[in-house]
């Protein structure tokens, strides 16, 4: 293993816990950069010791230059440290966005630097539970060929395994992972509080071991696992729960709508449906999409 000089500039969730996962494979650590409140309190938990810098001098303490602020932010952040001259040539200059490839780095390796993407697919909370939920993380990575054996080090530093992602597709790429993910957090508080307005007492207690074997039969057997009124075609049972969720849960109308439509489109294809029942259920569909009363009955 290289042991890099590490600079981190946005020490928010993700740049706070790589960093500290960083130090703890044996890098040092050399200073950090944030500004709010939350991201020095983050500093002092996960980084005891490293200095808070100006953002320039981080990058000029460093060999590894980790930039983990916003994606938008991303391409002024980068030209600014290029212009001052802050980054200089041979130095490394990592981004830890999903969305964004090595493009968004031109400057910095206009000027010599050498850089790489390394995004983890992970969902973070800036606190010390993250360092171990890293072991086996997947990180997508894109760099040049001279960088591609460092990006790998890194990872395994950081306990993750790697995988590559052309530059043309990091956007889809990040769009495939923030749909599963941030999708499903808005998903399930919606089951919570429908839940909730029946009277479940422990809607998360309820929902957990469904969901859990919900998501690892989804992850090793797609649409394979498809169970529930759609999927045999109960389009009595689909009515009646629109009709309830108009009446009592009408914020969640919308999204049972559109992923009931997605789950009937994928049923039918696969011949799960029989075309005059998926007809039924998307008429039912329709009507409540168009914000018109459904019967509980057919």
């Amino acid at each position: 293993m290289t042991h890099l000089r590490v600079g981190v500039i946005g020490a928010g969730r993700v740049g706070s816990v790589l960093a500290a996962s960083l130090r703890r494979a044996g890098h040092e650590v050399v200073a950090a950069a944030g500004e709010s409140d939350a991201s020095r309190s983050r500093i002092a938990a996960l980084l005891p010791g490293v200095p808070v810098l100006k953002p320039t001098d981080v990058a000029r303490a460093s060999d590894l230059l980790l930039l983990t602020v916003p994606d938008d932010m991303l391409d002024n952040v980068v030209t600014m440290l290029a212009a001052s001259g802050a980054i200089r040539e041979g130095q490394y200059v990592a981004h830890t966005s999903g969305r964004h490839g090595l493009a968004v780095l031109e400057p910095a390796r206009e000027v010599g630097a050498r850089v790489l993407a390394i995004h983890p697919a992970m969902t973070f909370t800036g606190t010390a539970v993250d360092l171990d939920r890293l072991t086996g993380t997947v990180f997508g990575l894109t760099a040049g060929p001279g960088e591609r054996e460092l990006a790998e080090s890194l990872v395994a530093d950081l306990g993750g395994r790697p995988t590559w992602v052309p530059e043309e597709m990091r956007t889809l790429y990040h769009a495939g992972l923030a749909h599963g993910a941030n999708h499903l957090v808005t998903l399930v508080t919606e089951a919570m509080e429908i839940l909730s307005a029946s009277g479940v007492t422990d809607p998360a207690g309820t929902l957990r071991p469904l969901l859990t074997a919900a998501l690892d039969n989804a992850l090793g057997q797609g649409d394979a696992a498809l169970t529930g009124p759609i999927v045999r075609g109960d389009a009595g049972t689909v009515a009646a729960h629109l009709a309830d969720l108009q009446a009592n849960a009408p914020q969640s109308v919308a999204s049972y709508v559109a992923l009931a439509t997605d789950t009937l489109d994928r049923a039918v294809t696969d011949g799960r449906v029989l075309p005059i029942r998926a007809l039924k259920i998307l008429d039912l569909l329709n009507a409540a999409r168009a914000g018109k009363p459904v019967r509980e009955a057919l």
